[in-house]
Order: structure tokens, then C-alpha cells, then sequence
């Protein structure tokens, strides 16, 4: 076998075993919150594995978690409800999106994550506030507190400034 076809090969494996570590977290998050009492869903496993795919996949693989993740989570476990997971779809999908649009537009990478997160999150909220004003959604405007979800937001878009760094002085 040539060198292509053995990256290729290996690529191939390396998505798999990449979503499938993505499907495994998203489905036991709620059985281990729920075994553990500890809240996971604080940490986002959606948004992390989203924005790994972004950084490891690319942006159509991106794209499909988006779609698929709260999706997949709701079939499986029942968690989020219907109305959310369709919310954290759209929120997700327009992390990606944003991202992408800011990506033309700007250099800084830390910043394109971070303001892509915050950007997408306000969209999420405003959303939800109409689903509970609705009847749609029941239960507290926010479930994870905003200086965690700030955190998480400048850890990843530390982590994907470093990723991209440590890239680009590899390709120099």
C-alpha cells in the first residue's frame, strides 16, 4: 500500500474513532450526571466535541455533529427534551456558521471561537426566552451558570488559538 492510501486509511480511522468518543460522551453525560450527581451538561460535551471536530475535521464533519448530536442524544436518553434539543441544534449550527463567517473577516483565531460561542449563545437565549414565554420550554432561563459558560467559552478559544499556533509553526 502507498503512503496516500495509508493516510487516507488512517484519516478514515481517525474520524471514526473520533465520532464514535463523540457519540459515547454525549450519551453517557446524562447517565452520569444522573449516576453521579454532578452536573456534566456544565461542561457543554455538544459544543466541545463541535468545536474538536472543527479544529481535528473540518467544517462539513462540523456541520454533521451539529445536526446529529442533540438529536441523537434525545433518541437515546430522552435528554435534551424535544424542544431543546432542537434549540442546542440551531445553537450549534450556528457556532459553526459564524465561525465560518468571521474566519473571512478576521485573523485573530481565539477571538473567531470566543465571539463565535458568545454570539451563538445569545441567539440560544433569546430563543429560549420565546419557547418558556410560549409554554414551549418550562424550567430556569439559565441551567448553567454564565461565568462557567464565559470559562468554557475562553478555554476553547484558548485551546483552538493554540491548535491553529502550533499548525501554523509546524507548517512553516
Amino acid at each position: 500500500m502507498d503512503n496516500t492510501k495509508t493516510l487516507q486509511l488512517n484519516k478514515i480511522w481517525s474520524e471514526i474513532l473520533f465520532y464514535t468518543s463523540g457519540l459515547v460522551l454525549v450519551y453517557l453525560t446524562p447517565v452520569l450526571s444522573h449516576l453521579f450527581a454532578i452536573p456534566l451538561y456544565y461542561l457543554e460535551p455538544m459544543r466541545i466535541i463541535v468545536i474538536l471536530s472543527l479544529v481535528y475535521t473540518g467544517r462539513f464533519n462540523s456541520y454533521i455533529l451539529a445536526l446529529t448530536l442533540p438529536a441523537f442524544s434525545y433518541l437515546v436518553s430522552g435528554h435534551p427534551l424535544f424542544y431543546k434539543a432542537g434549540l442546542m441544534t440551531g445553537e450549534l449550527l450556528l457556532n459553526i456558521l459564524i465561525f465560518d463567517l468571521l474566519s473571512n473577516k478576521m485573523k485573530n483565531i481565539f477571538l473567531i471561537t470566543f465571539l463565535s460561542i458568545i454570539l451563538s449563545k445569545m441567539i440560544y437565549y433569546s430563543t429560549k426566552y420565546i419557547f418558556i414565554s410560549y409554554g414551549l420550554l418550562s424550567g430556569s432561563f439559565v441551567a448553567t451558570p454564565l461565568i462557567i459558560q464565559l470559562l468554557l467559552s475562553i478555554i476553547l478559544g484558548l485551546y483552538v488559538f493554540y491548535i491553529f499556533y502550533k499548525q501554523k509553526i509546524n507548517n512553516s
